[in-house]
């Protein structure tokens, strides 16, 4: 219903503009009135003060935002390529921004001072080979660093050892939620497919793959400090993507092939907790869900928790109606501690045996007969 007021406001605003500009017009009738369509000298003037104006706006605008909205960049990163992808996006911006600023000064500048002037005619240039050669070359030669800059910290962190020590995990996509699944004592996923998901196995793991049988399923993803994680990627419908923003990790999630990405994460979730520009986040945060929360309890309805920090594995494809609510939190333990937090996670092999096994059949016990000696009972009248 607001969405529909907002937007017969606007058409009402429209209307009146339209018919304001009618009125100017008719109030022009009679008068002198360049109708020529062509700009005179005032008119360049006017456009070459506005072109300042505009150019002056970007800049300003672009401060503000550093200011107002900066303490929104991810901070400190989780895992242990994290510095190298913040290296090259700072790398990027800052020659985003460095030419950037100094084209669009230029652009703009010269449209204020060689604007068009009555009698003057502009000098044509047929070619310039040195100027052509300075735009073209220096942009060639910046791009092709940075393209093999980013080629070359993307193959660090895509390759992975044959020989390394490392431990396989399954993120599995669905609308809308996610699961994990955990390579057992083998440290070998099982095979899988989705037309084998029935009842408890949401994973539709093939049960009779031996290496299925240590394997283990949750709903919370949990990785140890220091070891390389090998995410293995499925989708069971739409595409998704898997992106996790603290470890700066994403890869898409595709219907009918496997992807994989592999980090090391450098920092518990208890030590990212008490990392400054986090504690900053989060009171930041709690100060406005307090004030919603002083809202909601004069309506009669109940205050907002406050808010805790957890690493996040999110979707970061719009893959549908509840793609927003398409989370899954991540926790990263001391080695110790997700040895232990594992360890009590049944494997899917017993929890397919346990929702399967047959119900308990209930055997009721036939009522007793008791003899009564009845020579006995009339003996004791007797006496």
């Amino acid at each position: 219903m607001t969405s529909l007021l907002i937007f017969l406001v606007i058409a009402l605003i429209g209307v009146a503009v339209w018919q304001l500009t009618k009125i100017f017009d008719l109030t022009q009738v009679g008068t002198s009135k360049d109708d020529s369509g062509v700009a005179n000298d005032n008119d360049n003037k006017v456009n070459g003060y506005l072109m300042f104006a505009f150019v002056g706006f970007i800049y300003i605008f672009t401060i503000y935002s550093f200011v107002a909205w900066g303490d929104l960049i991810l901070g400190t990163p989780a895992s242990a390529h994290g510095p190298e992808v913040d290296s090259l996006m700072e790398i990027s911006m800052a020659l985003i921004f460095f030419v950037q600023t100094i084209t669009q000064f230029l652009l703009h500048y010269f449209t204020f001072k060689y604007a068009g002037k009555e009698g003057q005619k502009a000098l044509y240039f047929a070619d310039n080979h040195k100027l052509e050669a300075v735009w073209t070359i220096i942009p060639v030669i910046v791009l092709s660093g940075l393209i093999m800059y980013g080629l070359y910290t993307w193959n660090d962190i895509m390759y992975v050892d044959e020989d390394e020590d490392v431990m396989y995990v399954e993120l599995y996509a669905k609308q809308f939620a996610w699961e994990a699944r955990y390579a057992g004592e083998d440290n070998t996923l099982g095979k899988a497919n989705v037309r084998l998901i029935e009842g408890v196995n949401t994973l539709g793991v093939d049960l009779e793959d031996p290496a299925s049988n240590d394997d283990k399923a949750v709903s919370e993803l949990h990785i140890p400090i220091g070891k390389k994680v090998v995410f293995k990627m499925r989708s069971q419908d739409v595409l998704h993507s898997a992106y996790m923003p603290h470890f700066r990790a994403q890869m898409n999630c595709v219907p009918g092939m496997v992807t994989q990405f592999a980090f090391v994460p450098t920092v518990t979730t208890v030590e990212m907790r008490l990392d400054e520009k986090i504690v900053a986040k989060v009171n930041k945060i709690n100060k406005i869900r307090a004030a919603k929360s002083i809202k909601l309890v004069a309506e009669g309805k109940e205050a907002l928790d406050s808010y805790t920090f957890d690493y996040l594995l999110l979707c970061n494809k719009i893959c549908g109606a509840s793609h927003y609510n398409m989370q899954m939190k991540i926790v990263v333990d001391t080695p110790e501690d997700f040895k232990k937090w594992l360890a009590e996670k049944p494997t899917v092999t017993q929890v397919w045996k346990d929702a399967n096994a047959p119900a308990p059949v209930e055997v009721k016990a036939a009522p007793l007969e008791v003899a009564v000696d009845t020579t006995m009972v009339l003996a004791q009248v007797i006496k």
